[in-house]
């Protein structure tokens, strides 16, 4: 059996007038992550670790914010086009870790609506998800309310 592990990272600006989406979620708040997309943190790390795992690159590769064609695209859209990547590959998604960290707003009421559309989008089971969410303790710029960021692990598994 083949296996490759990979990890993203994401941080976005939070700032007035965006919807603030992660996972696929809208969440209500008076504050949204600021991007060329719309800036889902949590989707583009689970992205990078995926494209990480196969040494494909990165999200601004594929979906470069110079490109007029991606600008507030939804990023659930880039997560279907990088599955087809790796399914094409050969590769299947064993599982996904991952953590959003955000002072405000307080992100467990919306975890488990975050792993439902990421483990459907996937094709994946619910048990093949894990999302958490904590906080930076007041430090640095997400500490600060300034800005959210997210962590991803992925393990691929060769179809073979």
């Amino acid at each position: 059996m083949k296996l490759r592990v990979g990890n993203g990272y994401d941080i976005h600006r939070l700032g007035q007038g965006r919807p603030l989406i992660i996972g696929g979620v809208n969440i209500p708040h008076h504050l949204g992550l600021v991007g060329h997309s719309d800036a889902d943190v949590l989707i583009h790390a689970i992205i990078d670790a995926m494209l990480g795992a196969l040494s494909l690159g990165d999200i601004g590769y594929y979906f470069p914010p110079s490109d007029a064609k991606w600008a507030n695209a939804d990023s659930i859209t880039l997560l279907q086009e990088v599955k087809g990547l790796i399914t094409t590959q050969g590769w299947l998604i064993s599982n996904i870790d991952a953590v959003v960290v955000a002072e405000k707003p307080k992100l467990g009421p919306h975890l488990k609506a975050m792993r439902d559309r990421v483990s459907q989008t996937l094709e994946i089971n619910l048990d093949q998800v894990s999302i958490k969410a904590t906080t930076n303790e007041k430090m640095d710029a997400v500490g600060r309310e300034e800005a959210i960021c997210s962590y991803a692990v992925v393990l691929l598994q060769g179809n073979d």
